[in-house]
């Protein structure tokens, strides 16, 4: 985002100071700072720009499964090719599901109800990892997204504070009188920080609390289809 909206930035400072100049007067620490926000920009952004693109990928895949699913007559007699390729994440739920049924095998010890009980019950167990393997898979990355959001104005405010406080602290040590003139560039260049910080975090929680909606809603649906599953693995079991 740094390289987004730092051009523009500077595009408008065409008085006597501007950015890079408040980035020279910046002390080390405000320098450093400075970068190391413009490296967490570019890794939200990255970010953002790779979950946007694979929660879209996921829901088309996820809703031409879906009609394949329920077109099917019983759910347990699929075609054979119907797992083939690398799928959707709902596509990866019913075969765990099939494979979960599958394994508990017909006993003579057992009745047919007890029998359709263990099966269901291993089927839901099944359904239940795999819905918080995906989950975590849906999650993935968010967290470092959440990290930059909350961490970026903390960053910003420490580069602000280390530089207010070295302005003020060459002020009071220097021999002679000081001005407003000796104070304004270090403190200038200490707000940079401060800026630079929310040029990266403003953007970044609007765009992260949209994709942590649009994350939790196919999460939901995750939950959704699992639970059609079940239901329809037992009711195609019992025909």
């Amino acid at each position: 985002m740094m390289g987004m909206v730092f051009p523009a930035v500077l595009a408008e400072t065409g008085s006597s100071a501007g950015i890079f100049t408040y980035f020279a007067d910046s002390n080390w620490a405000g320098q450093g700072i400075v970068v190391l926000l413009a490296v967490l920009s570019m890794w939200a952004w990255t970010i953002i720009f790779t979950k946007m693109g694979e929660l879209r990928r996921l829901h088309r895949a996820n809703s031409l499964h879906a009609e394949k699913f329920r077109a099917l007559s019983n759910v347990l007699q699929h075609p054979p090719d119907f797992f083939q390729g690398a799928g959707s994440p709902l596509l990866q739920l019913y075969a765990r599901a099939v494979e979960a049924y599958r394994k508990i095998e017909t006993s003579s010890s057992l009745s047919d109800d007890e029998m359709a009980r263990q099966r269901m019950g291993h089927v839901e167990n099944a359904l239940r990892r795999k819905v918080s393997e995906l989950t975590d898979r849906y999650e993935e990355k968010m967290v470092f997204l959440a990290s930059i959001v909350s961490g970026a104005p903390f960053l910003g405010l420490l580069g602000t504070t280390w530089g207010v406080m070295d302005a003020f602290g060459a002020i009071a040590y220097s021999t002679g009188s000081a001005s407003i003139k000796d104070l304004g560039p270090g403190v200038s260049g200490a707000l940079l920080t401060t800026v630079a910080a929310l040029l990266v975090a403003i953007p970044s929680v609007f765009l992260y609390n949209y994709l942590l909606r649009k994350t939790r809603q196919e999460i939901t649906k995750l939950e959704n289809y699992a639970s059609e599953v079940a239901d329809r693995i037992e009711l195609d079991a019992s025909r």
